[in-house]
């Protein structure tokens, strides 16, 4: 697979070289033994037009253009198949180049960050990235304007990128389904999916995440927030899709329907576990006593059981319960 790779991208690499100068393929072939000569190469780019010299090779696929054909082949090779021959030994993420592992490793696991910005104190791992720090957040200045919309950017490749929302042009595509993307990093956060990779980790437990903003969301499990109000009741919530879920509640909407018995639900969840009423399917069991449950839910109030956990308490006593029920029935006794 490898191999086909290689020749294709050479196949592109050879079109180029003779599209891109003009030149037959058995001049093209004396003309590579010329450019082995420095003087030869420096009297044959004063022949031609100045973009042509500073950039002569282009890429077929996203238009990207190249002042040496090395830097198209690497291109090709990195951003359009997908190959990546170069892991972290520490968390087997892979590279196409050797160079952006070495970067990985420094930023990543030394947590190195030599470059300081003089104006906030935010420091980074590379360089590249503390000029469009400085550039985006302290300058405000947007030289790049999109033709369609207007819409403006910091960046000339954040233009190209956004002018694809016009064009619906996705050259990026994953080698193992063929899906296309307009980015390669929409292609790289995509191919955690046939990887398994999940670099996000949560700080306060072992919980790993594909997407940081999964990882984000996660997180408000152990802080607490709630970012999503109900407009109509004030109740707040830590996703947007439970608040959607809740404000159902108030509209009186059920779009779910069952096929088998015709009773309704506001969640897609809600019909799935009902569902499971007909199928008599109980998909989660009891890792200590084998015991099976149609519901996540059931299940933990039956491992209760097995852990004596007791989370409901008497605000009369200190007694406390395994169950709500229970704790009801013992607040009868103080009530009378």
């Amino acid at each position: 697979m490898v191999d086909c790779i290689k020749i294709d991208i050479m196949h592109r690499l050879n079109y180029h070289l003779l599209s891109g100068r003009g030149l037959s393929s058995g001049e093209a072939e004396l003309h590579e033994n010329e450019e082995n000569s420095i003087s030869k190469t420096k009297n044959l780019k004063k022949d031609q037009p100045r973009y042509i010299e500073e950039k002569p090779y282009g890429c077929d696929q996203c238009g990207k253009r190249f002042a040496k054909s090395a830097t198209l082949f690497t291109h090709i090779k990195k951003t359009h198949t997908g190959e990546k021959p170069y892991g972290c030994d520490q968390c087997g993420k892979r590279f196409a180049k050797s160079a952006t592992l070495f970067t990985h490793i420094k930023k990543t696991h030394t947590g190195e960050k030599p470059y300081g910005c003089v104006q906030c104190g935010k420091r980074f791992a590379k360089s590249a990235t503390l000029f469009t720090h400085t550039k985006k957040t302290h300058t405000g200045e947007k030289p790049y304007g999109c033709d369609q919309c207007g819409k403006r950017f910091a960046r000339s490749d954040h233009l190209v990128t956004h002018q694809r929302i016009h064009t619906g042009e996705k050259p990026f595509h994953c080698l193992d389904c063929g899906s296309r993307f307009k980015t390669s990093g929409e292609l790289k956060v995509h191919q955690r999916i046939h990887t398994g990779e999940k670099p996000y980790g949560c700080n306060q437990c072992e919980k790993r995440f594909a997407q940081i903003g999964a990882l984000a969301i996660h997180q408000r499990l152990h802080t607490g927030v709630r970012f999503y109000h109900c407009l109509d009741c004030g109740s707040s919530f830590k996703t947007s899709n439970v608040l959607k879920a809740h404000e159902q509640i108030h509209t009186g909407e059920k779009p779910y329907g069952c096929d088998q018995c015709g009773k309704i639900f506001a969640r897609s969840d809600q019909l799935v576990t009902h569902q499971r009423i007909h199928t008599g399917e109980k998909p989660y069991h009891c890792l200590d006593c084998g015991s099976r449950f149609k519901t996540s839910k059931e299940l933990k109030v039956h491992q209760r059981k097995h852990t004596g956990e007791k989370p409901y308490g008497c605000n009369q006593c200190e007694k406390r319960f395994a169950y709500l029920g229970n704790l009801v029935t013992h607040q009868r006794r103080h009530t009378g």
